[in-house]
């Protein structure tokens, strides 16, 4: 392996500081925990989990919103579950959150500030 230069190094540090970004909870008033307990894995959480990461990369969320990992929720039959934790509105765990579903949580309850009533299995 050769030398790498000052723009291939700094283009490094970029792509390091972005992904610690996302893992970095402080002044972040947004969570979205998925689910990764083994019933979850199964149901297709691991791309859930992906959705949400790519999605908030796309709409500039990283530094407002954490999204974490959490073993079992308790709601074997709902896997893939999604908790979602936004100020002022009350704490829910999605359903059945695919991929498709995982888009919609961050377009209108991040974003939108409004509850998929449909998809709600638990209130907190």
């Amino acid at each position: 392996m050769g030398k790498m230069t000052l723009e291939e190094l700094r283009a490094i540090r970029s792509s390091v500081k972005s992904e610690l970004l996302k893992r970095d909870s402080e002044g972040k008033s947004v969570q979205v925990i998925v689910g990764m307990g083994t019933c979850g894995i199964a149901a297709g959480a691991k791309a859930t989990l992906d959705a949400f990461i790519k999605e908030m990369d796309a709409k500039g969320l990283a530094g407002s919103t954490i999204i974490r990992q959490t073993g079992c929720m308790e709601h074997c039959s709902s896997e893939p579950t999604v908790e979602v934790i936004v100020p002022d509105m009350p704490t829910v765990i999605y359903g059945n959150v695919d991929v498709a579903t995982a888009k919609q949580i961050v377009e209108e309850h991040i974003i939108g500030k409004r509850l998929l009533d449909n998809k709600i299995i638990d209130r907190l």
